[in-house]
């Protein structure tokens, strides 16, 4: 017909809902799921819809192999442009691998699980502010304030929390009554016909806990209300039964309890949850494990958390990253100076009478890794590394008091007044010794520690006149109920120009070596003067111990911190003139030396002259004159340079120091734990004559000790195994009823401890 339209042969496929065209060679088809690149009727891909890594290999496909440029790519798939050229790229470096997600947290995707809305939401109710609830998650404001905005948050009114879960009657660890009134805690609403959460009784150590388990070695319930921040803090529970391992440490709970370290932990904390592992149960188990040589969180890989658990009454032991984790939640409270303050108040109330000397002694921990640290001296390595130092007080026999940690390791004469002033706010008023070695000794600091009431007790540092052999003396004395015998020669000295006027006690060693000792101390007997001096090797004894029981040197982490970038430290740039002018002087003298050999040497019958002489040596005489000038000029280059600069102009890539808080926080622990284990060795003292040598060795072997637990009504029996020998168990046996006499309370629990040892 004419002028009808001829039909095309090969008419185009009709598209459907579930094809896409990309251009006319390329089709994509989605079904059920699934989805089909096409090209030319050939498939070229085929891959699950959600299947990101496969989506971008088919782009980078159809792109590479030239069916299809990126924009048509970039507009069927859904990105842009560049988004395809950033695929081509991660192909061609890392191969299909490099498609996938990048490492980190999915952009835009919620930073919290969804069953912490719950949580969130409740804590709001009770007026709690986001940036409260951020700490307890451990997660920033910003995340909560997005989260709420998800759920469409609006002040609501305050609102109850029903809990259908009783305690059951007649279990002896269960540590509070129905029947006592609750103490509800600030903005927390209490359980209708049951005791609240947060416990009722108050007593030194704190609030007594809930437990709503049955079962002590299932504690579901009790994780399920911490889970749902209904619980600060699980409840020990036990059990009675046989052969647990390590319970031999529970010995030390008595001294611990005293010192008060878990009311002072809860009074400068307050709390660390809503945990399972709360503030008192980390304590416990940081010092169990310091009493275990357990020397770092990662130690806890090598014990069964069900064998530990046992001790602290929980079904398991917190594990490795759990204490981690409530490491750095207190020390994210930045309080663990308080802390250490807190507890040497305690302890100076309580042994005040041991106080009367206190000895302050630096010990530096050497640092190993990347960052750029203040270099110490490190005297057992004999060398400088980088390090930190800190500032130990120890009472007079040699116990631990408290602990500073030094800026930039600053020398003793620069700490001497800041710790002094820590002591003052600890003993008041008194008049206290202070003994420290030659690294604080400075005419002018000890001038001014008189002045403010400080007696003094060191070495004299630097050149003094000797002492004639006839004025020394033999001194016998008993002190502390030891016999010492020294050779003195005691006189008084003048320093400072006679400002400055002090007893000096010499003492003579046997191979005619003279040690000067200065104090202020006038009514001390010679003798005691000397065994004041010399009783400092208890401390360098205490820091070797806990070196190598405690693990003193080992660091908690890795993490720095900004440091002052103004703080003022020596030239690099003039230390390095000196070394030059150093060199220039060596040669100097070298040349010099040349010279007046061949003066000496000078044939006289062919240089009769010093004109002659002059002449033939005057190449080495250029060469000396040379020397000298080159001395001059970097004298005058040295003396232009300052002594000290900023180091924010020294380093480059940042000031920084390491964190001290998780660091000091771990030697209060370390600290406390040593105590405890010394208290256990002044009991045994009257019942073991070896005491003086092999006191901590019988300790260790007993706070390792196998045990069996009782469990009644109101008590905790434990009872230790026999130890290696017989004058041994007696003397454990002996200690068994110096604590039994005693009234303690597991920590968290009504159940009185009482200690036996089994029969042989």
């Amino acid at each position: 017909m004419a002028g009808a339209k001829q039909p095309n042969l090969f008419a185009e496929p009709a598209g459907t809902p579930t094809t896409i065209t990309i251009n006319d060679r390329c089709q994509i088809r989605t079904e059920d799921g699934y989805r089909v690149v096409i090209v030319s009727g050939i498939v070229l891909a085929q891959y699950t819809v959600g299947d990101r890594m496969a989506q971008n290999h088919a782009m980078v496909s159809l792109v590479e192999q030239g069916w299809a440029d990126q924009n048509d790519i970039a507009r069927v798939f859904g990105c842009s442009a560049r988004t395809v050229r950033r695929h081509q790229r991660r192909f061609a470096e890392g191969g299909l691998a490099a498609l996938g997600r990048a490492g980190g947290f999915p952009s835009g995707g919620p930073r919290l699980p969804r069953s912490r809305e719950q949580l969130i939401r409740r804590l709001k109710t009770q007026g709690v502010a986001n940036r409260e609830i951020a700490r307890r998650l451990g997660v920033t404001p910003k995340a909560i304030r997005k989260l709420l905005k998800r759920m469409g948050w609006h002040d609501p009114a305050p609102a109850q929390i029903l809990l259908p879960i009783a305690p059951p009657d007649g279990d002896p660890n269960l540590s509070a009554f129905w029947s006592a009134p609750a103490i509800e805690a600030p903005g927390e609403a209490s359980v209708p016909g049951g005791p609240n959460l947060s416990a009722f009784i108050s007593r030194e150590e704190g609030p007594i806990p809930v437990s709503f388990d049955t079962n002590p070695a299932d504690r579901r319930v009790d994780r399920l209300l911490a889970y749902l921040g209904l619980l600060d803090d699980a409840a020990p529970v036990f059990r009675s039964e046989f052969r647990v391992p390590h319970g031999g440490v529970l010995l030390a709970l008595p001294s611990l309890v005293a010192s008060g370290i878990f009311a002072t932990a809860r009074k400068i904390y307050g709390s660390i949850g809503p945990a399972f592992y709360g503030l008192r149960t980390t304590f416990v188990a940081l010092l169990l494990m310091a009493l275990l040589r357990i020397k770092r969180p990662e130690g806890l890989k090598e014990h069964a958390p069900k064998d530990l658990g046992r001790i602290l009454g929980l079904d398991r032991a917190p594990e490795v990253k759990t204490l981690r984790r409530k490491l750095n939640r207190l020390a994210a409270f930045g309080r663990a100076a308080e802390f250490g303050k807190a507890l040497a108040q305690r302890r100076v109330a309580d042994r005040g009478a041991a106080l009367g000397f206190l000895y302050v002694d630096g010990h530096v921990r050497v640092y190993h890794g990347k960052r750029t640290l203040p270099k110490a001296h490190v005297a057992r390595m004999r060398l400088a590394m980088p390090a930190t130092t800190d500032y130990w007080v120890n009472d007079a026999v040699g116990e631990p008091l408290f602990v500073v940690t030094a800026e930039a390791n600053a020398g003793l004469v620069k700490m001497l007044p800041r710790v002094l002033e820590e002591v003052r706010t600890l003993v008041g008023e008194r008049r206290v010794t202070v003994a420290f070695d030659r690294g604080g000794f400075s005419p002018k600091l000890l001038l001014k520690l008189i002045a403010d009431g400080f007696d003094i007790l060191t070495y004299r540092k630097g050149r003094f006149r000797r002492v004639a052999r006839s004025h020394f003396n033999s001194h016998e004395a008993v002190i502390d109920g030891r016999k010492v015998t020294y050779m003195l020669a005691d006189q008084g000295v003048r320093l400072l120009g006679g400002k400055l006027r002090l007893r000096q006690v010499m003492r003579l060693s046997e191979n005619g070596h003279q040690t000067p000792i200065l104090t202020s101390r006038r009514d001390l007997s010679s003798a005691e003067v000397a065994f004041r001096m010399f009783e400092r090797w208890r401390q360098e004894n205490f820091f070797k111990y806990l070196r190598e029981e405690y693990a003193l040197d080992a660091l908690v982490d890795y993490e720095v911190v900004p440091d002052d970038p103004a703080r003022e430290v020596p030239n690099p740039k003039r230390a390095a003139m000196t070394v030059k002018l150093e060199q220039a002087r060596a040669q100097f003298e070298r040349l010099t030396a040349e010279y007046g050999a061949e003066a000496f040497v000078n044939p006289e019958q062919c240089r009769p002259t010093m004109r002659g002489f002059k002449v033939a040596q005057g190449k080495l005489a250029q060469r000396i004159r040379e020397a000298f000038d080159r001395i001059v000029v970097l004298e005058e280059k040295r003396s232009a340079m300052p002594q000290k600069v900023p180091v924010g102009k020294v380093v480059a890539e940042g000031v920084v120091k390491l964190s001290p808080e998780r660091k000091h926080l771990t030697n209060i622990v370390k600290m406390v734990a040593y105590q405890a284990e010394s208290d256990l060795v002044n009991l045994v003292a009257s019942h073991y004559k070896r005491v003086r040598d092999e006191g901590r060795t019988l300790i260790q072997s007993a706070l390792a000790n196998t045990v069996d637990l009782e469990v009644t009504e109101s008590e905790l029996r434990i009872r230790l195994a026999p130890l290696s020998s017989p004058h041994r168990t007696r003397v454990l046996a002996a200690l068994c009823q110096e604590l039994d006499h005693g009234c303690t309370f597991f920590p968290g629990t009504r159940l009185r401890l009482r200690y036996a040892v089994a029969e042989g």
